[in-house]
C-alpha cells in the first residue's frame, strides 16, 4: 500500500541538457542542494530543501529530443492496474510501466487533451519527503482547453471526488467570473490534491494543455527577480490571490513551473459546490 494515497501527487522530476545549469538556477531560486547522481539510473540526481527529498533532475535519455519540463507522479498502488485504467479512459501511454530497481514502478502517460504526467507505485523511494513549505511541492493544475475530456478521465482513472468553482469576484481573483475551475480530492472534499483549470484566451494557442506544478517559496517577488537574474522568463505575476502570492515562470531551459508564497494571502477564498 502506498504511503500517499491512490491519486494523491507524490514526486516531481524534470529532464535538462544542462544539468549542471539547472542546478544553479534551482538552488538560487528554490534553495534546493542536490545529491550526487545515479550512474545505475541514467545520472538521476535528487533534490533536497532542508535535507529532505523533493524533486529531482536528469540528463535526457540517448536520442531524446523532448523539451524540458516538470513531470508530476501521482501515487499508485498497482501501476500496471493504473496503466489499464488510463488506456481504457483514453488516455495514451508514453512510457512503462517499468520497474526502477528497487526503487518503485514508473509509468508516463498523456490525458485524453494533451498533458503529460507520471504514475508511481513506490518500492523504497516513497515520494516527496517535505511538502507544503517553502523549497517543496506546495500544488498543481492541469491546465487544458478541453475539460469535458479532461476530467472524467481523470476520475476514471483516480479515486477522485471534485467541486466546480463558483463563478465571481474581480479579476485578479481565482474566483473570476467566467474561470472554469475545479478542484479534485481524494477521501473527500478536504483532502483537495490537484485543480483543473480550462485554458482562455490569454493562452497563446501554440501552448498545449500541460500540469503546471508550483513551488513554495518564502518571497514571491524575491523568488521573479532571481529568475529573471538567472536568465528565466515571467509569464505572469506576481499575483496576490487567497492561496498566496504567485507567479508563473520558466527556467532558462525552458522547463515552466510557479512560485507561490503561502503565508501571504489576499481576499476570501472562493466558493465550490
Amino acid at each position: 500500500m502506498a504511503e500517499f494515497p491512490e491519486g494523491t501527487p507524490c514526486w516531481v522530476d524534470a529532464m535538462f541538457t544542462d544539468v549542471e545549469g539547472a542546478k544553479e538556477f534551482y538552488a538560487d531560486v528554490l534553495g534546493w542542494t542536490f545529491g550526487e547522481a545515479s550512474s545505475e539510473h541514467g545520472n538521476y540526481t535528487q533534490a533536497y530543501s532542508d535535507g529532505k527529498a523533493v524533486a529531482a533532475i536528469v540528463p535526457p535519455m540517448p536520442g531524446a529530443d523532448a523539451p524540458s519540463q516538470w513531470c508530476l507522479y501521482f501515487a499508485s498502488d498497482d501501476a500496471s492496474a493504473t496503466a489499464e485504467k488510463i488506456e481504457a479512459a483514453g488516455g495514451k501511454l508514453m512510457m512503462g510501466p517499468m520497474r526502477v530497481g528497487t526503487f518503485g514502478t514508473m509509468a508516463i502517460a498523456q490525458e485524453p487533451s494533451g498533458a503529460v504526467f507520471g504514475v508511481w507505485q513506490p518500492g523504497e523511494h516513497k515520494g516527496f519527503e517535505k511538502l507544503g513549505e517553502a523549497g517543496a511541492y506546495a500544488w498543481a493544475e492541469l491546465c487544458t482547453r478541453d475539460p469535458e475530456r479532461a476530467d472524467p478521465f481523470l476520475e476514471r482513472v483516480f479515486p477522485y471526488g471534485s467541486q466546480q468553482m463558483q463563478a465571481g469576484g474581480d479579476c485578479d481573483d481565482p474566483g473570476a467570473a467566467g474561470m472554469d475551475f475545479k478542484i479534485f480530492s481524494v477521501g473527500g472534499a478536504d483532502h483537495p490534491v490537484l485543480g483543473r483549470m480550462k485554458m482562455g484566451e490569454e493562452f497563446p494557442p501554440q501552448v498545449p494543455s500541460y500540469v503546471q506544478v508550483y513551488f513554495g517559496v518564502p518571497d514571491c517577488d524575491e523568488a521573479v527577480e532571481k529568475t529573471r537574474a538567472r536568465g528565466g522568463q515571467v509569464y505572469f505575476g506576481p499575483m496576490d490571490s487567497p492561496f498566496g502570492r504567485f507567479a508563473a515562470v520558466g527556467d532558462p531551459q525552458g522547463a515552466v513551473f510557479a512560485v507561490i508564497d503561502m503565508t501571504k494571502r489576499t481576499g476570501e477564498m472562493p466558493k465550490f459546490e
